[in-house]
């Protein structure tokens, strides 16, 4: 009955935010291009307050549907292409455009492994317009590549990874709510040994492994697809290894101060039973007074031996 009905007085405003998939659906765009405007900061995001992840409010939808050119707007301005695109964009050839990727002229945006488990690197279509326009990357479109990089480049140079990592460590980042949080998206790209160094209660380890983003991709778990992209995520240059050391240390420490990793109560441990001892342990002696039963004479005192 509606006289039983209780109506909150102080709704929250998370109340009708919408789900990542609901709110791709309402800007008009597709998942993946919605979790690269996230990524960007496009897209504004709430924590979901019962820990289901991130949320989206009303009003930033409606902040986003009101701007100029929406929704194509927002779709191009996260549209991501690959190596032939890239190139096309830039007006060069594919490979010059390669090795100035490898060479870490562009960041790659994201990356995807394709039916043959090789990396396809993304990149930004508005960032490479940019790159284009501007008049200091006029030599390197064009320019002859320089003996001392073709040599790297020849040995092996690849910053597209690195260059990654370093991108979506920052968007972790900008997610982070807490040291905790922070911490884990720093352990994210550094392997368990490098961690278990670091961090060397086994309980802090625990909590922190809680806030370690999982891996990126849809690969199931101890498939070959998901190791290659557990090593692109994993640091592998020393210098970024210490870096990320060095920055886990201190978020660590930070964490510590802002709240402890919690851990197990401690049960008071219980009393042990008293052993009886050697004496109480002794049989007791016969009592030497004590007068022997009578055994019965006869016939049927045989009996009963001969029963026994």
């Amino acid at each position: 009955m509606s006289g039983n009905t209780v109506t909150p007085s102080h709704a929250s405003p998370h109340t009708e935010s919408r789900t990542p998939t609901r709110a791709a659906r309402e800007l008009g765009l597709r998942r993946r291009e919605f979790d690269l405007a996230v990524h960007l900061g496009q897209i504004r995001t709430v924590p979901d307050e019962g820990g289901g992840g991130r949320r989206v409010l009303p009003a930033e939808i409606d902040r986003l549907r009101a701007r100029p050119g929406f929704p194509e707007a927002l779709r191009e301005s996260v549209r991501a292409v690959g190596t032939g695109e890239a190139a096309a964009i830039l007006e060069v050839p594919a490979t010059r455009f390669t090795r100035l990727a490898r060479q870490g002229a562009m960041v790659p945006v994201t990356f995807y492994l394709n039916r043959y488990r090789a990396v396809v690197w993304l990149y930004l279509a508005e960032e490479l317009r940019q790159f284009a326009a501007d008049e200091s990357s006029a030599a390197l479109l064009t320019a002859r590549t320089s003996e001392p990089v073709r040599a790297r480049l020849a040995a092996g140079l690849d910053l597209r990874p690195r260059n990654w990592r370093g991108r979506h460590l920052g968007f972790l980042l900008r997610q982070a709510d807490d040291p905790w949080q922070r911490a884990g998206a720093l352990a994210r790209f550094l392997d368990p040994v490098q961690i278990a160094e670091i961090v060397r209660d086994p309980y802090e380890r625990s909590h922190l492994n809680r806030f370690r983003p999982a891996p990126v991709g849809h690969s199931a778990p101890g498939t070959p697809a998901a190791h290659l992209v557990e090593k692109l995520t994993t640091a592998d240059d020393p210098d970024e290894i210490g870096w990320l050391r060095s920055d886990l240390a201190r978020t660590v420490e930070e964490a510590r101060a802002h709240h402890p990793a919690p851990r197990p109560a401690k049960t008071p441990r219980p009393a042990q039973a008293v052993p009886p001892s050697a004496t109480d342990a002794r049989p007791a002696p016969p009592d030497r007074h004590r007068t022997p039963e009578r055994q019965p004479r006869g016939l049927l005192g045989r009996l009963l031996r001969r029963s026994a």
